[in-house]
């Protein structure tokens, strides 16, 4: 049986129908992605499968037992708690599971027949329910989730009344996780997660929480990894398609290029009557005419089927920036600092015409003071930037405060977009042709930029912006507020060949949708968080594979290791584990070797040979190299005690490689 369904949901907001037939259900452990247009309904509907909006018209189950948990974007916590006593909140289900295991243990004692046959099926379900939530482990649990959410040790003692809006929304979500409700309902889950942040909870997801799960979300590549069925919310009702999101694009597709055929069909039979009606509207037959026009005006409004806007290919003919010479601006040994916090230092590049780079990093580590830097808006603490005197930017930044709210979306498109030399500005059929191609219907490029919605007017600032003839182009977190259609259709406009009337300038993208940057950037700046800039000749999926291959030798490091780097004894088998773990390499040899104590305690290497010597220098470099690549990684800086034990092993690295490269150049000589 489903754990929640509704059936023929209807509702209204305001004067606008919002769902009307909606039917939805979702079985024990499904994973459902809700997709469709900004303001189809989606929020609205999570609202009713959980109780918080009643509809004016359907109906809606949910199983007998069963518990929804529901991400709200507003989270409310007593302010008097810290940050890990509210998200412990969350493991008052698995708390009570103990409580109630106890009363049956103490129940057996005495139980007896079919008494004693209940306890142990109810022992067992507790059990179970207790190994889900980790209720045996409560301080494990909490930590292993705010460190995935991006928290780190020093802020689980901070009051929530202390928090920003986007780590109380991440702090809502950890302790939704850990509630293990029996159905999850996530509302853009991932609005303020960094691209770490946004691989942990999609991992959680799919190969930890044994739940179903809603979401409700614009990153693509979660959904991809995350849901089995998608449903797409249109015109108010419903439709289901098998498969992640890839798969539901290309059945998306097959059933739009079906509407498109029966809306062309519709047209040519509105046309045929719209001539007999032009034809005879005077004369003998008349009234057939007058009668076919009620007819047709009818039809038009019950029966034609729209037209799917999003198969609109781009047809853009985008005016072109100023010519800027060999370089946009040229970047060297740039460091900038943030009150104590060093935000990144060494950095160098060369951003030329055309490139297209996407900037990275966990949040808060300074991505857009780069950009700010690099376009001159802030001071840099050493190093040097030089723009091209020809430079022609356009910026998109998460505030519109410059929007005149008085403008339709066409007018402001026409006011935004540059005269053009021989052509002047934009007419507005071709204002509107612009406002298409970002998928503003017809009746949308009316609406007041007062009136439409944040992600509706982000969509207009980028069309002006891509429009806007400049020769580089610096968006910053522009697909925050956008749908998912919007984002794609972004993702176009800046792949698009120039020869075809593309964007043909440089591009700095910061951003953590995966998609967008892997469809849009050939280059990477990472930043990680801890002060270190990594300038990367290769999109981001080329970046993941390369890490992945780092992180994949890292961990096959203790196999092909020596013994002396395994791992420390436990503090248990007493004192004698302080010995070095080379000395335990030399016992091995011979015990007359290990006999020789007054020469290991002088060379720790003696028993090796001058080429053993001169292979294992080599082998504790390349170890210390790869140790670093582990310690530099964005997910190790957020755990505090990771960090400290990693930090402590490559001390002891770096000791051990010195001492041995000492040994083998004595002996070398």
């Amino acid at each position: 049986m489903p754990v929640v369904s509704a059936s023929n949901l209807r509702i209204t907001l305001g004067a606008k129908i919002v769902l009307d037939g909606a039917t939805f259900a979702i079985e024990p452990g499904e994973r459902v992605g809700l997709v469709g247009r900004n303001g189809c309904g989606k929020s609205t509907l999570l609202k009713i499968l959980c109780g918080k909006l009643k509809p004016e018209g359907g109906e809606v189950s949910l199983l007998r037992g069963a518990r929804l948990g529901y991400l709200e974007q507003e989270p409310r916590f007593d302010p008097s708690l810290t940050l890990q006593e509210v998200a412990a909140q969350g493991l008052r289900e698995g708390t009570s599971a103990r409580a109630e295991l106890d009363h049956v243990f103490e129940a057996m004692a005495t139980a007896q027949g079919e008494e004693l046959e209940k306890l142990f099926e109810r022992q067992i379900a507790l059990e179970e329910k207790l190994e889900r939530s980790g209720g045996w482990s409560n301080d494990h649990l909490v930590e292993a989730v705010l460190h995935g959410l991006g928290f780190i040790d020093d802020q689980f003692d901070i009051p929530v009344s202390g928090l920003s809006g986007g780590q109380k929304a991440r702090l809502g979500l950890a302790r939704l996780l850990l509630e293990e409700p029996d159905a999850l309902l996530l509302d853009e889950p991932t609005n303020h997660l960094d691209i770490v942040g946004r691989e942990w909870l999609e991992t959680f997801l799919a190969d930890t929480y044994q739940g179903a799960v809603v979401i409700i979300s614009h990153d693509r590549r979660l959904l991809d990894k995350v849901v089995h069925r998608i449903e797409e919310i249109h015109e108010g009702s419903t439709r289901s398609y098998p498969g992640n999101y890839h798969a539901f694009v290309d059945l998306r597709l097959e059933r739009h290029l079906t509407q498109m055929r029966v809306h062309e069909k519709q047209l040519d039979k509105i046309r045929s009557e719209e001539q007999f009606i032009l034809r005879y509207k005077a004369g003998q037959r008349a009234k057939q005419a007058r009668g076919r026009a009620t007819r047709l005006a009818r039809y038009k409004e019950d029966s034609l089927v729209e037209r799917p806007i999003e198969l609109d290919s781009m047809r853009l003919s985008l005016p072109k920036g100023p010519r800027i010479g060999d370089a946009v601006a040229v970047c060297e040994d740039l460091q900038k600092t943030l009150g104590d916090r060093l935000l990144f230092k060494n950095l160098t590049i060369t951003i030329k015409p055309g490139d297209r780079i996407g900037i990275i990093g966990p949040n808060g580590a300074g991505k857009t003071t780069l950009i700010r830097t690099l376009l001159g808006e802030i001071p840099f603490d050493v190093g040097t930037v030089r723009q091209s005197p020809k430079l022609h930017s356009g910026w998109f930044k998460q505030t519109h405060e410059h929007l005149d709210y008085a403008l339709n979306v066409w007018q402001y498109l026409q006011r935004t977009v540059p005269s053009r030399p021989g052509l002047g500005k934009l007419n507005e059929q071709e204002s509107r042709d612009l406002a298409g191609a970002f998928l503003f219907s017809g009746y949308e490029q009316e609406k007041l930029l007062g009136e439409i919605s944040g992600g509706e007017r982000s969509r207009a600032v980028l069309a002006g912006l891509v429009a806007g003839g400049h020769n580089l182009l610096v968006l910053d977190e522009p697909t925050n507020h956008l749908d998912i259609p919007s984002a794609e259709r972004l993702e176009d406009a800046l792949s698009l060949d120039p020869e075809d009337g593309g964007y043909d300038g440089a591009l700095l993208l910061v951003s953590h949708d995966r998609a967008l940057l892997a469809a849009t950037c050939d280059r990477l700046i990472i930043l990680d968080g801890l002060g270190n800039a990594t300038v990367f000749d290769g999109n981001y999926d080329e970046w993941v594979l390369k890490q992945a291959a780092i992180a994949k030798a890292a961990e096959a490091l203790p196999q092909k290791s020596a013994p002396s780097a395994k791992p420390r004894p436990s503090n248990k088998q007493g004192p004698s584990t302080n010995k070095p773990a080379s000395s335990s390499a030399g016992n091995n040899k011979s015990k007359s070797q290990s006999n020789n104590k007054g020469k290991s305690a002088r060379d720790p290497f003696a028993a090796l040979s001058l080429e053993e010597l001169e292979t294992q220098t080599a082998k504790l470099a390349a170890d210390l190299e790869k140790l670093d690549n582990t310690i530099a990684k964005p997910e190790t800086a957020r755990d505090h005690k990771k960090l400290s034990t990693l930090l402590a092993d490559r001390e002891r690295l770096v000791a051990r490689h010195q001492a041995c490269e000492h040994s083998w150049l004595a002996r070398a000589q």
